[in-house]
């Protein structure tokens, strides 16, 4: 009697069209992210194709966006891999009802809805708020850093950026001008300065400048020469921006008394501020910042993120500085907006952060707001710092002796750091794919959507089996 086997004829054509709803069990992740995207506000979207049907076919928003936000949830960034698994995977087939975008156009559907795909987390919060997940008693803030689409061979000083540029464009004049002007370039500016007193005056308008970068970023050129340029114009502003300031201070010592209108003390020391502009950039993504990682330093991102006990991220934001002490009070402040617009009526209760956040300023500007920041004063010292003695300094770390004090914040490991061990460790995302500080931000706030959507449908999951 012969072997009884199922038959297996690939050269049989389907007799019915197929049916996609046989393809994927019911509880899949697939159906939930087309089902969760259908709630969503998706005009942003939309508001950028013309109204009257003119000029060729798109692929629909809905399925686009569907189709990012589960490639995001898998791990799957790469516009080639997605094209690929639209193929070969099952549920990227049933996302986009068989048909096929190619690599190219995810690719431009990325750059084209930046802002609009950023967006989304707030709206996936509001999700999360309807299930009733977001519980904002306690609240965890850390960071992360996550590399830049750049290599560190990228970095460039101002003359070998002008060098280049004079190689490939014959432009240096040009730029050395517009610094310069009718100047040798080799002059230095009268009277003394110190060293000690400038740096708070260099200091601000260096942050001046980088809060007008932060808040107007400029997308990264594909074309490497506008990247050169870029990076030329941006140190030239830095160091422009450097003797303004030595200016205002020269200003200000000729005054001959201090703020509070003290007279000065000793005369300045003598100082020549640089002759042209210093500092390096990437040429790649001059906004990528050179941070550690482990005993190296490679161009990076600092990825924030506020996060609840049941692990549901609040606030995403990116920022280009390595450390982490200037970052508590806007993070709050960002995850207070966040909340507001998703709905969520509840407000911050208990803040926790580790020694990498303190910050006086901050935590009394929480406190006045009605919150309780607990931010750990120290590291790993157990005896106090001198040059820290009085005001929240001891008052923190009589809160942390406490037994409900350190027991709050022994809770602050278990809510921030596997967020970001899931992230970079099992959905494999530890380095940006795009350029620039606006399009890294609206890559970190599509993955920390996606991580509340996987949160989310887990949810649903665990309450559909009780």
């Amino acid at each position: 009697m012969a072997q009884n086997f199922l038959s297996c004829d690939r050269d049989q054509p389907m007799l019915l069209p197929p049916d996609l709803r046989d393809w994927l069990d019911d509880d899949h992740l697939a159906w939930f992210v087309i089902d969760a995207v259908t709630e969503l506000d998706l005009e942003p979207f939309y508001a950028s194709y013309r109204a009257d049907g003119h000029g060729a076919a798109a692929h629909e928003p809905q399925m686009m966006v569907t189709l990012f936000a589960y490639a995001y949830a898998v791990g799957e960034r790469s516009s080639r891999g997605i094209e690929r698994r639209c193929r070969e995977d099952v549920g990227f087939r049933v996302i986009c009802a068989n048909q096929m975008p190619d690599h190219a156009t995810i690719a431009r559907f990325r750059v084209r809805h930046e802002q609009a795909l950023a967006g989304l987390f707030g709206q996936v919060l509001g999700l999360c708020g309807k299930a009733g997940i977001v519980d904002v008693g306690v609240l965890a803030v850390d960071g992360t850093k996550l590399a830049a689409a750049a290599s560190d061979g990228a970095i460039r000083t101002y003359e070998q950026i002008a060098a280049e540029i004079l190689a490939e464009a014959g432009r240096i004049d040009a730029a050395e001008d517009e610094i310069h002007g009718t100047a040798r370039g080799d002059e230095l500016p009268e009277g003394l300065r110190t060293p000690n007193g400038r740096r708070a005056w260099l200091r601000e308008a260096k942050e001046e400048l980088e809060l007008e970068r932060a808040e107007s970023p400029e997308p990264v050129r594909r074309d490497r020469a506008a990247r050169l340029e870029t990076c030329r114009r941006r140190l030239a502003e830095d160091w422009r921006a450097e003797r303004r300031a030595n200016q205002r201070y020269e200003a200000y010592r000729a005054r001959g008394v201090m703020r509070d209108g003290r007279p000065f003390g000793s005369p300045p020391k003598p100082y020549s501020p640089p002759d042209f502009p210093e500092g390096k950039l990437n040429t790649t993504d001059p906004d990528a910042r050179r941070m550690k990682f482990g005993r190296n330093f490679i161009p990076a991102y600092n990825a924030q993120a506020v996060t609840t006990s049941d692990q549901i991220i609040v606030a995403a934001e990116i920022t280009t500085r390595g450390g982490d002490f200037e970052e508590l009070d806007p993070m709050i402040t960002a995850a207070e907006r966040e909340l507001e617009t998703a709905g969520v009526d509840a407000s911050p209760g208990v803040i926790l952060a580790d020694a990498g956040y303190w910050s006086n300023d901050h935590i009394d500007s929480l406190r006045e707001r009605g919150m309780i920041p607990i931010v750990a004063a120290d590291t790993t010292r157990s005896r106090p710092r001198k040059t820290r003695l009085g005001g929240p300094y001891d008052f923190m770390r009589r809160v942390l002796a406490t037994e409900s004090g350190g027991e709050l914040y022994s809770k602050r490991q278990c809510m921030v750091e596997p967020v970001f061990a899931q992230i970079k460790t099992n959905r494999r995302i530890d380095r940006f794919k795009r350029r620039g500080r606006a399009a890294a931000r609206s890559e970190w706030r599509l993955i920390t959507a996606t991580h509340n959507l996987l949160k989310l449908h887990r949810h649903q999951l665990a309450a559909a089996t009780a």
